[in-house]
């Protein structure tokens, strides 16, 4: 009768330990996570790809994703095209899209964007100015904001099927 109460309870504890290692596990690969919707995105001023510059303030009103990216960054490129997919379909309903190159030197976003060319705004933050505002972190990152300015979602890295997440953020921002 022991035996089986030892059993029994090694069991029990064996799954409670695989079922808290399992949801750690999950949460801590959940790359997106909401802010509260009133935590101001800081305004910032970038060199634009082409001449000029944009500031954030000045697409107050707008839906805005701000991507993170590097050239180096290999889900970066590979997500890069689908971004692009993105922004033609949602830029007439109040959608922009910013991709914010964070290498030191243009010259390689130059590069590779002659042999993968996208239609949004590319943005160049050489000293990282503007990704230690937004507490990037790792590559990709992208940033959520809604119409009236606010940090909504924060998006850690990239892996194929993440667009269908952002498609749900953007839509859901629209509709606001």
């Amino acid at each position: 009768m022991k035996s089986e109460r030892k059993e029994t309870n090694f069991a029990r504890r064996s799954v409670c330990s695989f079922a808290v290692r399992a949801t750690a596990a999950l949460l801590a690969a959940l790359p997106a996570f909401a802010v509260s919707s009133s935590t101001p995105a800081p305004d910032f001023t970038l060199a634009r790809r082409g001449g000029g510059s944009v500031s954030l303030s000045e697409l107050r009103g707008q839906v805005v994703m701000i991507n993170f990216w590097a050239t180096w960054c290999g889900p970066c490129r590979q997500e890069m095209p689908l971004l692009d997919d993105i922004y033609r379909k949602y830029r007439k309903m109040g959608f922009t899209l910013l991709g914010v190159n964070v290498e030191p030197d243009a010259k390689a976003a130059e590069e590779w964007l002659k042999q993968t060319p996208v239609s949004f705004p590319i943005l160049y933050d050489p000293d990282s100015k503007v990704s230690k505002l937004y507490k990037v972190s790792g590559m990709p990152s992208t940033v959520f904001i809604d119409r009236k300015g606010n940090v909504r979602v924060l998006h850690k890295g990239y892996k194929p099927g993440d667009e269908n997440e952002y498609l749900d953020h953007i839509r859901a921002l629209i509709r606001e």
